[in-house]
């Protein structure tokens, strides 16, 4: 174990961290895979459930996280390493730090192979490939493009690249500067999306199907989902926002802070459910297509539209440069742990990081073809690793780390590193100790029997 000297880097600034926090909870998540369970679920009966999830689940996890990071100022491991032992407990608490690395690195070796496959998208809307296709050819293309290895191999190769070379820069010149850019242009392209999706005719349906709640669809599988998809839309569990955390000073206010990435987190995911619903509406298409709705429906509408091959375009670089602020903050607290722990430079951890989590995307992506026959417990590798991570991992890991904040630690040390008072104190206390554990449980446990 290395003793190098490490010094801990810092935010510059309250802006710039929410700018960096709100690019990770911004991710695939919201740009591919809110709108499309928001189709599924319901409509506004999904959308209700979830905001009222993330209120009061995903907010008490944050601001966990984020506190437990900034007490520790170090990566995930060692930060619940410091802490347990300072409160005298058992140092297996430290397993809240491995698990969340750990997930990181699973869930960045699969999310670089979706990355690659909004950049593939983008070409292939650049090129006017989506001109006047029917349904049968835009399901072919996505299926062509999985069944090509060495194609996706390439995609995922540069996506993981793009990742590695701005997370290797540093804090204040990578992750900073990142999100300086990308968050305010991905905020822009949403916004101009926004406005197309305002001309199609179908606007004011698609902001009923957003909107308007159908309470008879609220059933126990919507609010499970809701659930789930709050928790994890937020980075929650996979030591992100401890990382993030421990690069905070005392003067950022965690509960207002943590307010405002939620907020802009959801403004977000609801912004791009009111620039996809109308276009795919317009075109007769099924809002409830599932994962297909961004790779397959929405490249059909692109298609058979005025305008489509530069809105097209704008989508896939909007949905890349969400993918790609989400995948910098999954390999930030792998990195943060190397660079501390190990002789390794800040250059040198990226890289071994980024490549280790690219060789096992490799055979990720080759469950689409080469491997496809290859399965454990009934499942592909991409879907393993999907499965494991999402519906195990990430639960456990928040719900040891809620429950470590809201039963083990000193009610004044988390009282004073929150900064709350009053009212806002009881009922953060409250849904710490009384319905975010309970509820994380019960996604954990209809996670793994479904």
């Amino acid at each position: 174990m290395s003793n190098k000297r490490h010094s801990h880097a810092q935010w510059s600034s309250r802006l710039i961290f929410i700018l960096a926090a709100v690019g990770s909870a911004v991710g695939l998540g919201n740009i591919w895979k809110f709108p499309y369970m928001t189709g599924e679920s319901g409509g506004g009966a999904f959308v209700l459930v979830y905001l009222v999830c993330i209120a009061l689940i995903g907010l008490p996890i944050l601001m966990s996280e984020w506190l437990l990071g900034r007490i520790g100022q170090k990566n995930p491991i060692s930060t619940m390493d410091q802490i347990a032992g300072r409160l005298k407990r058992s140092r297996g608490w430290m397993a809240i730090g491995v698990a969340g690395i750990a997930g990181a690195w699973l869930i960045l070796s699969f999310y670089s192979v979706i990355g690659g496959w909004a950049l593939s998208y983008i070409r292939y809307a650049a090129s006017g490939t989506f001109s006047g296709m029917n349904s049968d050819q835009v399901s072919t293309l996505f299926n062509d493009l999985l069944a090509s290895p060495g194609v996706l191999l390439a995609w995922h190769s540069l996506f993981m690249v793009l990742v590695i070379a701005v997370v290797a820069a540093g804090v204040t010149s990578g992750l900073e500067r990142a999100a300086k850019f990308l968050m305010p242009a991905l905020a822009g392209l949403l916004l101009i999306m926004v406005g197309y999706a305002a001309t199609t005719g179908s606007f004011g349906e698609g902001l009923a199907w957003l909107f308007q709640p159908d309470f008879s669809r609220i059933t126990g599988e919507v609010v499970l989902a809701a659930m789930g998809h709050a928790f994890f839309t937020l980075s929650l569990g996979m030591g992100v926002m401890m990382a993030y955390g421990s690069y905070l000073g005392d003067d950022v206010h965690l509960g207002r802070t943590a307010v405002t990435v939620a907020v802009l987190d959801t403004v977000i995911a609801l912004a791009a459910g009111m620039a996809i619903f109308p276009v795919v509406l317009a075109n007769g298409l099924d809002p409830a297509a599932g994962p297909g709705l961004i790779f397959q429906s929405l490249p059909l509408a692109f298609g058979n539209m005025a305008g489509g091959l530069f809105f097209s375009v704008l989508f896939f670089v909007l949905l890349v440069f969400a993918a790609w602020t989400s995948a910098m903050s999954l390999l930030e607290p792998i990195v943060e742990w190397l660079e501390e722990k190990t002789p390794l430079s800040r250059l040198q951890a990226a890289l071994a990081a980024g490549i280790s989590a690219w060789l096992l995307g490799i055979a990720a992506l080759l469950s689409f073809n080469a491997w496809s026959g290859v399965t454990i417990f009934g499942r592909d590798i991409f879907n393993t690793l999907d499965y494991l991570t999402a519906n195990i991992m990430l639960p456990l890991t928040g719900l040891a780390t809620i429950i470590f904040v809201g039963w083990v630690m000193g009610r004044d040390e988390v009282r004073a590193q929150l900064n709350l008072s009053g009212g806002s104190w009881k009922l953060w206390r409250f849904a710490a100790r009384y319905i975010a554990p309970p509820a994380v449980a019960i996604v954990f446990i209809f996670g793994v029997l479904g």
